[in-house]
């Protein structure tokens, strides 16, 4: 149907008047609502994460200011994105205004100064960035202390937790800085005394670390490490306490083996990586005083001692990391490598047993030793040590010693050096003997180590001689004596009130005389200085009497000495554990479908490692490296909690 042209255009007019008419009124409701000055407000769910990062987010977690900032500078007029863009002008609007009271003000100026510190473009060093730091922490510091609530009043609020957060973090990384290469201006007199003094970006430092005793005697660390920047693979928890202060870790030497292996003339070492917890206290006795004043005093202490320090007349927790030091040990140690090598007798050969103390030596803690087995080091103990150490109450009244030994030697001999390095140790760190860390030990051994630990809590004298001779070769046996008295006797450690033994072949295991283990055992070095003493002594094992051709290609070693059909192994076997040794099992099972008297780990038969008279066994499923089961960590610390509580019934009964 055609359309005339003049009806066609009323059509259109009619559109354009519809249209008008729908303009004018959108125009109209616009119009009111500016006039009104009303706002739409919209509503939306917040989703679990959202609700964190608007309650909780800050400079530190999203780089961002915080919620409560924001407020602030709302509150006292000022646009975030201005602030941002003339921090400086932006900081003295708000420490001028007379909108805010002055704890949000402080709460809000130390963000500020940390975000203007975590800009780039300028060194950690640089006294700009870490004036700034400095600054936040003091604003950070005012709030805590000075304000007109105590801090125990706001414990259960946010916004303190973030200002401690950035009091915390700003002095990390004063401290960083501080001790980075090339270092400020210590004098010879600070490296000696622990005490430093210097000026430093406007600012005078002082302080000392004193509290918390350095390896090598020394009473500065080389660096401070912050221990929120470590994370380590094969530890499977961190631990560490809240509270105030910055987490360190003291750095002393760069290496394990560097800063304490190679010093032969000491077999027993305090931790090269110690945790410190610092706390900066600003100079002045009310808010004013400490914002007029540039000084301020560092002081470092130990976590493991010290759970709660007094700051501005407030006792506070003190912040803790109690699993950065021993990761940073483990990292830097080397021993996985040099276990290896010390077995086949090459690169930087161990040939005595070292002690490696977790911390520094606490005369009020108790010791647990843990031992290592074959080609292992105390990498073995990884978890085990950490997960103790993350225990509160085992943390408190306990230290851990780990014992590496050289695994390429015959278990008589290692027993004989481990037992005077301990001795030496003990009577190093507490000469009069009289102090908790002299009694009452605990030791734990897996494998080989545990063959040790019951070898340390048993008795040999003379009367068990002839037992020994029982499973020697028939033949003259006057070598016997003069040869082997100082590997045939001995007496449990007076200090060993109980031990564990871990997957231990008490009994020897036939897997030592397999292919592999007895090809390995062809392969083994010992040191130089031992070959020609290990060999006399295995010829008078093999042929007492000397009047045989037969003669030993090489001495003997570790993995013969683990075999169930090794002469030494059958009558240690037999020798009675101390009774005042509680002690206990634990073994894994490899081989579920056997009898548990025919089972074994893979490596160790049930019957090897079973002892009669144990306080308790328990057999886990697991291959030979039961010790780093969950399982078995637990029954360790249930162990370690059990010894505590009967150390403290045998005191009242005392």
């Amino acid at each position: 149907m055609i359309v005339p042209v003049a009806a066609r255009r009323q059509q259109h007019a009619a559109g354009f008047n519809i249209l008008a008419r729908l303009f004018s009124v959108a125009g109209l409701l616009l119009a009111l609502g500016q006039l009104s000055g009303c706002a739409g407000v919209k509503v939306k769910a917040v989703d679990g994460t959202d609700y964190l990062t608007q309650r909780r987010g800050d400079v530190l977690t999203t780089g961002k200011l915080s919620a409560d900032t924001r407020t602030a500078l709302q509150v006292v007029g000022i646009v975030e994105k201005t602030c941002l863009q003339a921090l400086v002008s932006c900081r003295e609007a708000l420490q001028q205004s007379t909108g805010l009271d002055a704890e949000r003000r402080h709460a809000a100026l130390s963000e500020l100064w940390l975000q203007q510190a975590q800009r780039g473009g300028l060194a950690l060093n640089d006294g700009r960035r870490v004036d700034a730091y400095l600054q936040s922490a003091r604003h950070a510091y005012v709030y805590l202390f000075h304000s007109e609530r105590a801090a125990s009043v706001r414990a259960f609020e946010d916004r303190q937790t973030q200002v401690r957060d950035y009091y915390n973090f700003a002095l990390q990384q004063v401290l960083t800085a501080l001790f980075e290469k090339p270092l400020p201006t210590w004098t010879e007199q600070a490296a000696r005394s622990g005490r430093f003094e210097f000026e430093y970006a406007g600012w005078r430092i002082a302080g000392s670390l004193s509290d918390v005793r350095l390896a090598r005697g020394r009473l500065l660390p080389a660096s401070l490490l912050p221990a929120a920047s470590l994370s380590f693979a094969g530890l499977r928890n961190q631990y560490r306490r809240d509270g105030l202060g910055a987490e360190m870790v003291a750095v002393t030497g760069q290496r394990v083996v560097e800063s304490n292996g190679r010093d032969r003339t000491l077999s027993w070492h305090e931790t090269p990586f110690p945790a410190l917890t610092a706390i900066a206290r600003f100079e002045g006795d009310d808010a004013d005083a400490i914002l007029s004043s540039q000084r301020v005093e560092i002081s470092g202490y130990d976590p493991y001692r010290q759970a709660r320090v007094s700051v501005a007349g407030q006792p506070v927790p003190l912040a803790a990391n109690f699993t950065s030091g021993y990761g940073l040990w483990l990292a830097r140690s080397g021993f996985a490598r040099q276990s290896l090598l010390t077995l086949f007798g090459r690169g930087d050969v161990l040939d005595s047993p070292q002690i490696y103390l977790l911390q520094p030596f606490d005369p009020n803690r108790r010791i647990v030793i843990m031992l290592h087995g074959l080609a292992s080091s105390p990498e073995a103990w990884i978890n085990v040590a950490n997960e103790v150490l993350g225990d509160e109450t085992l943390r408190q009244r306990y230290q851990i010693w780990h014992l590496y030994y050289p695994t390429n030697l015959p278990v008589p001999f290692n027993h004989k050096a481990i037992r005077d390095v301990i001795v030496q140790a003990l009577q190093h760190f507490d000469p009069a003997g009289q102090s908790a860390a002299s009694r009452d030990m605990v030791l734990v051994g897996h494998s080989m180590g545990g063959v040790l630990s019951r070898l340390l809590v048993s008795r040999a004298d003379e009367g068990d001689w002839e037992i020994f001779r029982q499973h020697l070769p028939q033949g003259s046996q006057r070598q016997l004596p003069r040869k082997l008295k100082p590997y045939l006797t001995f007496a449990p450690l007076p200090m060993v009130s109980r031990a564990i033994f871990v997957a231990a072949p008490h009994r020897g295991t036939a897997y030592a005389d397999r292919g592999i283990p007895r090809a390995l055992a062809s392969l083994v070095r010992l040191p130089v200085s031992s070959v020609a003493r290990l060999k006399e002594i295995g010829q008078i094992l093999v042929d007492p009497a000397g009047t045989s051709s037969v003669s030993l290609s090489r001495p003997l070693n570790s993995i013969d000495n683990l075999s169930d059909r090794d002469p030494y192994i059958q009558w240690a076997a037999q020798l009675p554990v101390s009774p005042g040794v509680i002690y206990h099992s634990i073994m894994g099972n490899d081989t579920p479908d056997q009898p548990l008297q025919d089972s074994s780990d893979g490596v160790v038969p049930y019957r090897s490692a079973h002892l009669p008279g144990a306080a308790s066994e328990l057999v886990l499923p697991s291959w030979h490296s039961v010790q780093e089961t969950p399982q078995a960590i637990v029954e360790i610390r249930r162990i370690l909690q059990a010894h505590l509580e009967g150390r403290v019934a045998r005191a009242d009964a005392q």
